[in-house]
């Protein structure tokens, strides 16, 4: 069982059995082998009649709250721990278990409690050390996550679960080589380990080696079809392969699992305007881009959709938006396609249920109900103070009434459990909001010390240095952003550039980059503006510059 072979320990168990083991002795035991084998309803034979020796029953009421978990009834889940415990206070394998149950539960907070009871009454448990790992990650960075699962590595070097975390948090943190090495490991252990498969997937993806990844992929046997990671990589492959319509199929599913992922929103628009589809995107992303916090690529998008569709007066609405503005960098509440009133009886039905709430609240959001929202958000986030999505929702809903101090008080409670990049954009937007840049601009460098190769989040601090006209910081942190591919299609990005370039006396590229970002977005007045003074620096009396000008004054009376 040690090495998860739950077959064959169940037939060293068996013949124990027929040697004349006492069937209480070894029940504890067979039903961790029927588990790890997937037959929960033989684990449940041997585990629920709670018929264990005097020996094995913490072990064995332990293992029947795992098994309850596995099976989704997480109050009987907590009652077998709560019997083990009494038997065994001590033991760092419950108190992990516990910390599991805790985190399934909404109780993340107290689930890094359990982990780290766990952890001190056993440093060296490598389930302690392996979900102690996962905290650290979600809520610090990979960065200081690592120390954990290589820890965790020395103490189970064949465990291809621990394995696959380590390896996973390598490549986050740029580590590929080593990465690469951690896999083929795994391979060796268990030549059909689909996260193995996964892994290396996402390192061919990253080099431009599509059909390597495809073929990766496919190698894992559809064990990530419903895994959001591996939908999200192998949509973005068929992408690339030109397979459009299994793309928007996927990145359709996928948004239909996480209804709050702006990212994967934003490639089921763009997939279906690659494809043609305009009417569905239009129908489908049209009241989306009415919204004020719509971003400028979706705005685009909508635009360009109603180009094709020969309906240029809506077409200019979205397209005039889009050269203009720049709103915070997240998107929350999209409108789904259940309105609130099909959503709300089914949470009155079962109101302490986030299945039904979350829909419900980002719902009233987007139909503009703030005041309701903002009420069953705040009452949820005080029944499960412990939850990461409950303190999310009761922020968003504040961020949508403009309580923006109040948002990022929810914001730092979930960033106790996990800090995302949506939630970091969050905070951001809340900082700035109240006028605390400076927090704002520490909050994203924590970031990205601990997540090395985010090239968006080094796109937006980039973007702070700029405004406070620290070229040299713009300039190592724009660096970072472009080696993620994130610097070409942005116009305020190649503007700032621009800039840059005419600080260090480099007029030949400030002219290229303001030339590509005015090609980029004609009708934006700060990216007009900046080709203006570009041109103005060659010529004062230059003819160019003062057309640009005028149309600045044309586009944004409030600019400079």
């Amino acid at each position: 069982m040690a090495r998860g072979d739950g077959i064959a320990a169940e037939v060293a168990l068996r013949r124990a059995l027929e040697h004349g083991a006492d069937r209480s002795r070894i029940a504890a035991q067979m039903g961790e082998a029927e588990m790890l084998q997937g037959n929960l309803p033989e684990a449940r034979h041997w585990l629920a009649p709670g018929q264990f020796s005097a020996d094995q029953r913490a072990y064995g009421y332990r293992m029947l709250g795992r098994l309850e978990m596995d099976d989704g009834n997480l109050p009987a889940a907590g009652r077998a721990f709560d019997r083990a415990l009494q038997i065994a206070p001590a033991n760092a394998d419950l108190w992990v278990d516990i910390g599991r149950l805790r985190y399934r539960g909404g109780e993340q907070l107290q689930a890094i409690a359990a982990v780290r009871r766990a952890v001190s009454l056993d440093p060296e448990n490598v389930g302690g050390l392996l979900f102690q790992g996962q905290m650290v990650r979600d809520a610090v960075g990979p960065v200081s996550a690592l120390p954990w699962f290589a820890r965790a590595v020395q103490r189970a070097p064949e465990d291809t679960g621990v394995l696959g975390e380590y390896a996973a948090t390598l490549g986050e943190v740029g580590r590929a080589k080593d990465m690469l090495l951690v896999t083929r490991r795994m391979i060796e252990l268990d030549p059909r380990n689909p996260q193995a498969f996964y892994l290396q997937a996402v390192l061919a993806a990253q080099v431009g080696k599509n059909g390597l990844a495809r073929r990766l992929m496919q190698r894992t046997a559809q064990a990530g079809d419903n895994v959001p990671a591996a939908l999200l990589l192998n949509g973005i492959l068929e992408f690339r392969a030109g397979n459009l319509a299994t793309a928007t199929e996927i990145f359709d599913r996928l948004w239909q699992r996480q209804p709050d992922n702006g990212s994967a929103a934003l490639l089921l628009a763009r997939t279906l305007y690659q494809a043609g589809e305009m009417s569905e995107l239009v129908e489908r992303f049209s009241p989306s881009a009415q919204r004020k916090d719509a971003s400028p690529y979706l705005l685009t998008l909508v635009g360009r959709a109603y180009e094709a569709l020969d309906e240029r007066g809506k077409a200019a609405v979205f397209l005039d938006r889009a050269s203009s503005v720049r709103p915070p960098p997240h998107m929350v509440a999209i409108a789904g396609p259940v309105p609130v009133s099909v959503l709300e009886p089914h949470w009155r039905a079962d109101p302490d249920a986030a299945a039904q709430r979350i829909p419900l609240v980002r719902q009233m959001l987007a139909e503009g109900d703030g005041a309701r929202a903002a009420g069953i958000a705040e009452q949820a986030a005080a029944r499960f103070s412990g939850s990461a999505d409950a303190q999310i929702l009761a922020g968003d809903a504040q961020m949508m009434n403009g309580a923006y101090a109040v948002a990022l008080r929810y914001y730092q409670q979930a960033a106790l459990v996990r800090l995302s990049r949506p939630l970091l954009a969050r905070m951001t937007v809340a900082y700035v909001q109240t006028g605390r840049i400076a927090q704002a601009e520490a909050l994203i460098a924590r970031y990205l010390n601990e997540h090395p190769m985010d090239g968006r989040v080094a796109g937006w601090g980039a973007d702070f240095a700029a405004h406070r006209g620290d070229w040299n910081q713009f300039q190592a942190l724009a660096a970072r952003a472009e080696a993620q591919g994130m610097v070409a299609d942005d116009p305020a990005m190649l503007a700032h550039y621009a800039v840059a370039a005419l600080h260090r006396g480099d007029h030949e590229a400030a002219k290229r980059d303001a030339l590509s970002a005015y090609r980029l977005q004609r009708s934006n007045g700060e990216v007009a503006l900046v080709l203006a003074k570009v041109s103005a620096s060659e010529d004062a009396g230059n003819r160019v510059a003062r057309a640009l000008m005028a149309k600045v004054g044309k586009i944004d009376q409030n600019l400079p």
